[in-house]
């Protein structure tokens, strides 16, 4: 039987009238705020970063890839605005968390943002909402923590409010893919929340798979991640059983990509970053710790990943042992690129700051380059080199270091120019076979 909080709601989404809040203007929850003001819905944003707020008034481009034209469109007319006052949650149809979900030290859950958000929508919380989460979790989150936490107000989930989750699967800097364009996965607390839910997107993308339930939504986005991290592991794993042998993997890698069925190429590198993939499968062990359960396929993937920037850097000290009869203590060193992936600003859970803690620690002096990010952001598990600066890469800049390690390979860095100046070069991308081009010394690591 239609409830008439899920008939107000459905008349709401279907005629773009229902106000959307958005909790978190990160590179999930901007993406989408934005996405919805075009698609007609009066959008409210809300971070608790005042600095972030004001620049997303201002119509900055808080975000690279995100252009300043798209933002001053979206806040043309009052559709769209971002505050840090959250009591105005309460006016809002449907409210969408995108906060951070990281791991602590220990690699547990830390789902603290997650809880204080929804403690905050509780305050204000009436009947005839939508809440949906987006944040990475493992499976079971949304009704055993947001749920409980909803229904202490004395309402109850599918009666008087609705609760779903969607899985974020936003990839920053494709060119292929945006917000608008990547099927959403949708699953609800009970039927009518899962029509809401599917509804909802359906109005602002473009392709929309409804599952079953909150729990298969959630495995869903472990299932993505763990995927990738695992068989990135295989292919990390396999470099250094290749090297050893003398075969380069990123040439077996091209030649096993030209079968066209049962092969999927995957790439070496430093180690993995970004929010997803180092971090989502932890969830899932941790999860299934509760059902005796021992993964040890995921476990060990994360072992083989993390461990990758170790295994660089005893290359980057063999290689300047090798060609200049030194170690790295005393060595300048130069890291090419600090974000996670090419072509973005985002750092977080980057190899490359790992990559520069370890370079320090065994003595070397290690400076970085990179044309998208000007200095380093604070971090939880890297705070020595908050603030580090970006350093400008030209002849006289390469003549100060003894290498250049390519943690990063964004498009928009002169190689040519590394290749003729620089005195070692330690490529952890195949950057340069990529472009033909042939330092004085190159070491594929």
């Amino acid at each position: 039987m239609t409830t008439p909080t899920f008939a107000e709601l459905d008349t709401l989404f279907r005629t773009r009238r229902a106000k959307i809040g958005i909790i978190g203007l990160g590179y999930v929850g901007l993406p989408l705020a934005l996405v919805a003001t075009e698609a007609g819905f009066p959008v409210i944003g809300f971070d608790i970063n005042p600095r972030r707020v004001e620049a997303i008034n201002a119509g900055e481009q808080v975000i690279r890839y995100i252009p300043a034209a798209r933002m001053e469109a979206a806040l043309t007319g009052g559709r769209f605005r971002a505050t840090v006052d959250f009591s105005g949650l309460g006016s809002c149809d449907a409210i969408v968390i995108c906060v951070p979900t990281p791991l602590t030290r220990q690699r547990e859950p830390d789902l603290s943002f997650v809880a204080d958000t929804t403690r905050t929508i509780a305050g204000t919380l009436r009947p005839g909402q939508l809440i949906v989460l987006e944040s990475t979790t493992w499976p079971g989150t949304t009704v055993e923590l947001v749920r409980p936490i909803l229904e202490a107000t004395g309402l109850a989930s599918g009666r008087d409010f609705f609760l779903a989750f969607s899985p974020e699967r936003e990839d920053p800097g494709n060119a292929h893919y945006s917000t608008a364009t990547i099927p959403k996965v949708v699953g609800g607390d009970g039927p009518e929340a899962g029509a809401l839910a599917q509804l909802l997107y359906g109005q602002l993308i473009s392709s929309v798979v409804p599952v079953s339930s909150t729990q298969a939504a959630e495995a869903v986005k472990l299932t993505e991640n763990i995927f990738r991290s695992v068989n990135i592991a295989l292919v990390n794993e396999l470099k250094t059983v290749y090297a050893a042998m003398g075969v380069d993997i990123w040439e077996v890698i091209e030649a096993a990509s030209s079968k066209p069925f049962g092969f999927m190429p995957f790439y070496p590198g430093p180690g993995l970053g970004g929010h997803c993939i180092p971090i989502d499968p932890f969830y899932l062990t941790w999860k299934a710790r509760e059902f005796d359960i021992e993964t040890r396929f995921i476990e060990l993937a994360g072992q083989i990943n993390t461990r990758m920037p170790y295994l660089v850097v005893d290359q980057l000290a063999e290689a300047l042992d090798r060609h200049f009869g030194r170690g790295l203590a005393g060595a300048r060193v130069l890291v090419l690129g600090a974000a996670y992936k090419k072509n973005v600003d985002d750092v977080r859970e980057s190899p490359a700051l790992k990559l520069m803690e370890l370079i320090d620690e065994r003595g070397g002096l290690c400076e970085f380059h990179d044309p998208q990010v000007t200095a380093l952001p604070p971090t939880r598990r890297h705070p020595r080199l908050s603030g580090k600066p970006s350093i400008p890469l030209d002849a006289a800049t390469l003549a100060g270091f003894d290498a250049v390690l390519v943690a990063t390979d964004h498009d928009d860095v002169d190689y040519a120019l590394v290749a003729e100046e620089a005195r070692l070069v330690v490529d952890t991308r195949n950057v340069f076979a990529r472009l033909g081009l042939t330092p004085a010394r190159l070491v594929k690591a």
